[in-house]
C-alpha cells in the first residue's frame, strides 16, 4: 500500500515528510498493521531515523524524524517546552466560531488523570450544501485551522467535538451521520485533519525551519466540494 514518502525537508541530522492518512508512525500492543512509517522510512533513506512527535493514523501533513539521537534530544525538548508552532487544517461540521480558544483538560485515557489541553481556532471558510442529513434540511461546514499549544493526545479531534464542531471523518469523535454522507455520497472516505504547518529552531544552527506539506488530492476535492478557492 505505502512504499515511499514525499520528502518536505532533509540534512544531515533531520528529515520531514508529508505524511499520507491510514498509517501509523510505528507498531504499538493493540495494533493490527502490517506496515508503519518508520521501518519503511528508514528502507527509503537507507539509514536509521528517529520519530520526534507523531500524528494520528487518519490525520495527513508534516512529520518529524531525527538522524541521530543528539537531534531527536535537543527537538524533543523543544515540542515538550512548547516552543515549536503547529497549525492543523480541519473540515467539520457546522459553522465553527470565527475564532476560539478550547481551554479544556483531556485524559489520555479514561482511567488517567486529565491534563491540561489548550487549542486556538479560526474559521477560514463555511459552507451549505443543500443535502438533509439528520434533522437539518441542509449540511454546514466549516474550514478551521488550529493551533494546539499543548500536545495531548487526539488533542485538536476532541476539542472540536467538544465545541460539538466535531472533523469530517473521524470515527471516533466524529458525527456518524455526515461521515457516512460524505463517504457515500461524496466518495471522501477519510478524516479531514492535515498536519498544513511546523516551526522549529534548527539545533545545529539556531535557525528557524518552517515547513508546509500541500494538501493531498482528497482534501482539494473536499475544498471543491465547499466551494473554497484557498
Amino acid at each position: 500500500m505505502f512504499s515511499t514518502f514525499p520528502i518536505l525537508y532533509e540534512d544531515e541530522s533531520i528529515v520531514a515528510i508529508n505524511k499520507p492518512p491510514g498509517i501509523m508512525v510505528h507498531p504499538t500492543k493493540i495494533t493490527e498493521d502490517d506496515q508503519f512509517i518508520l521501518p519503511l522510512l528508514v528502507a527509503q533513506l537507507q539509514q536509521e531515523v528517529f520519530a520526534i512527535h507523531r500524528i494520528d493514523r487518519g490525520t495527513s501533513g508534516v512529520l518529524l524524524f531525527g538522524k541521530n539521537k543528539t537531534t531527536v534530544r535537543a527537538l524533543s525538548k523543544q515540542f515538550q517546552e512548547r516552543e515549536v508552532d503547529k497549525m492543523y487544517v480541519a473540515i467539520t461540521r457546522g459553522f465553527a466560531p470565527v475564532s476560539e480558544t478550547i481551554d479544556y483538560p483531556i485524559a489520555r485515557e479514561p482511567h488517567l488523570p486529565k491534563r491540561k489541553a489548550v487549542t486556538h481556532i479560526k474559521t477560514i471558510h463555511t459552507h451549505e450544501l443543500p443535502v438533509p442529513i439528520g434533522p437539518y434540511q441542509t449540511a454546514r461546514y466549516s474550514i478551521v485551522k488550529a493551533f494546539p499549544q499543548t500536545g495531548r493526545r487526539h488533542q485538536i479531534r476532541r476539542h472540536l467535538t467538544h465545541l460539538r464542531y466535531p472533523v469530517i471523518g473521524d470515527k471516533r469523535y466524529g458525527d456518524n451521520k455526515h461521515t457516512r454522507y460524505w463517504r457515500e455520497e461524496l466518495g471522501i472516505d477519510r478524516m479531514l485533519l492535515h498536519a498544513k504547518e511546523l516551526a522549529f529552531m534548527h539545533p545545529a544552527n539556531q535557525q528557524l525551519i518552517r515547513l508546509e506539506a500541500p494538501f493531498g488530492e482528497t482534501f482539494q476535492k473536499a475544498f471543491e466540494l465547499l466551494n473554497f478557492k484557498g
